[in-house]
């Protein structure tokens, strides 16, 4: 039996939206991946430490798409039931093992296409920001390596070598980092 969510929509599902993020349905999450892809919403979740340093994970090769690709911290779907934030804390734990207060500094809609699954991404996503210092406790079914980059260093590695970073952290890299101060500042949002 499928696990619920306080509304009745199985967890595996996700929230299919319009252009403006109007949700017009739900649908389970492979199935949203499939044929092109339908437009769904997401979240992807950026943190910094202090030294202005991004967390970056190597997603797992057991994930269903884009698995041992360098990403940000962390992505994923709202549950339904859930608002984005709540969603974004507790995907956060479940992956890295720590929680950190959250900004969201914009949203944007793409598309992209794993060659490796056949699958597809068309989210509107939701882009959260945090800080963080600790040493994080990582889940290894979720990911594979981590590391704390230095910004200058991370631009030239996607630069340098695009194929190792996933297609939605390529496409918002510059634009996350235009919005957070190298060190100890708050993130400006658009």
């Amino acid at each position: 039996m499928a696990t619920r969510t306080g509304n009745g929509a199985p967890a595996d599902h996700v929230i299919l939206v319009d252009e403006n993020d109007r949700p017009v349905g739900s649908a389970p999450k492979l199935d949203a991946h499939r044929n092109g892809g339908a437009l769904h919403r997401a979240f992807s979740i950026f943190v910094f430490n202090s030294a202005g340093e991004m967390l970056l994970q190597r997603r797992a090769a057991t994930k269903y798409h884009f698995g041992t690709l360098w990403t940000n911290a962390c992505c994923s779907h709202p549950r339904h039931g859930q608002t984005l934030e709540e969603s974004a804390h507790a995907r956060l734990r479940h992956e890295f093992g720590f929680d950190a207060p959250l900004q969201e500094l914009f949203s944007f809609v793409y598309r992209a296409e794993d060659p490796a699954s056949g699958l597809t991404e068309h989210e509107f996503d939701h882009v959260f920001v945090g800080r963080f210092d600790g040493r994080p406790a990582p889940n290894p079914e979720e990911i594979e390596a981590w590391e704390w980059v230095a910004r200058s260093q991370l631009l030239r590695d996607v630069s340098e070598h695009p194929e190792r970073f996933t297609p939605w952290f390529r496409i918002v890299l510059e634009r996350v980092l235009e919005r957070v101060a190298p060190a100890d500042s708050k993130p400006s949002r658009e």
